[in-house]
């Protein structure tokens, strides 16, 4: 297993370094100009000419490209001329917010749509098949903004069951002790259950929101999967020897099903990501995402540029953790 993290971790280092050259050139083409935004709309040529030369924008590309890749070697991912904070601090202030609500919609998304692609499978054209295919095109159809609002406009508007979207707590609760920054993991180890139910309360609607878009693909591969395999003939032979039902479905079917299953959870969750961005903006919830998209607006590059390295540097361990999962469930893959 190590030799297979080693050989992963030697491939991904041509990925971090295109993405590097790449975020940097991207940053640069963008429309506006960052000098002329933070001088202001009434500053003088000579005033914004003075805060690109301050800023070090009116030296040559490359020049410019070599002073940010030895920051980089530095641990320096520069600072951000909104809030005049480091890049890196507020990368580590905002990330767990956003793995926080990643996770917690990747794991409510699990726990619905596996067993809800097995019962499919197992009863082709029932209520339950049916059930499962209506949420998988909700899901995939429904843009996750529009599911946000939606959920927002109903369950606070409406209904007046949700607290309002409006961050990780709500006015009259304070943040737990910083263990792990998880606000739901700190408040029960703080025994402060008070703080972990109105945590829970305002991150439930974000996490249905990215569970129901990560839910269509994971319960159609997971389907289409236990038939494949369900129509094995090692599974018939199993039913023909009198093994019991659920074993022959759990420590048979769904073992040799797992492989396409966890390929598309890594997936998912790359894609929800991505899906961040938008579910923070609506729900104002305090994620690298939203800080992101604010710095792109002002034109801002470092926050931007230390935003998608690391997204990649998540994806790339992402994609090493599920090739060690492959060997856990196959020992074949090891070969591989």
């Amino acid at each position: 297993m190590l030799r297979t993290a080693i050989a992963r971790l030697g491939t991904a280092i041509p990925s971090l370094i295109g993405v590097v050259i790449v975020t940097f050139l991207l940053t640069r083409v963008l429309p506006g100009d960052t000098a002329t935004y933070f001088a202001g709309p009434v500053a003088s040529p000579q005033a914004i000419a003075q805060i690109r030369a301050q800023l070090g924008l009116d030296q040559p590309l490359w020049t410019q490209f070599a002073r940010y890749v030895a920051d980089l070697f530095q641990g320096n991912l520069g600072t951000s001329l909104s809030t005049g904070q480091p890049v890196l601090t507020e990368i580590a202030t905002r990330l767990p917010a956003s793995a926080e609500l990643t996770l917690c919609g990747l794991l409510l998304s699990v726990l619905v749509a596996v067993p809800l692609g097995i019962l499919a499978a197992l009863r082709q054209g029932s209520w339950i098949d049916h059930l499962c295919r209506v949420l998988t095109t909700a899901g995939v159809s429904l843009p996750v903004f529009f599911t946000g609002l939606l959920a927002v406009y109903v369950f606070y508007f409406v209904l007046g069951w949700a607290p309002s979207p409006l961050g990780r707590l709500d006015a009259f609760a304070s943040p737990p002790p910083a263990v792990t920054n998880f606000y739901l993991i700190d408040s029960l180890i703080a025994g402060d259950t008070e703080t972990f139910q109105a945590a829970l309360a305002q991150i439930a609607l974000p996490a249905l929101t990215l569970a129901l878009f990560a839910l269509a693909p994971l319960a159609r591969i997971t389907r289409a999967s236990m038939l494949s395999v369900l129509s094995s003939d090692f599974i018939r032979t199993a039913r023909a020897s009198g093994l019991n039902g659920r074993t022959v479905v759990f420590a048979y079917a769904f073992r040799n099903a797992m492989l396409p299953v966890v390929t598309t959870l890594g997936m998912v969750f790359s894609f929800l990501l991505g899906a961040n961005v938008l579910v923070e903006k609506v729900f104002a919830w305090p994620g690298i995402g939203s800080y992101a998209v604010e710095a792109l607006i002002a034109s801002d590059y470092a926050p931007v540029q230390g935003f998608v390295l690391t997204m990649a540097i998540l994806y790339i361990a992402l994609n090493l953790a599920i090739d060690l999962v492959y060997v856990l469930i196959d020992p074949r893959m090891k070969a591989a």
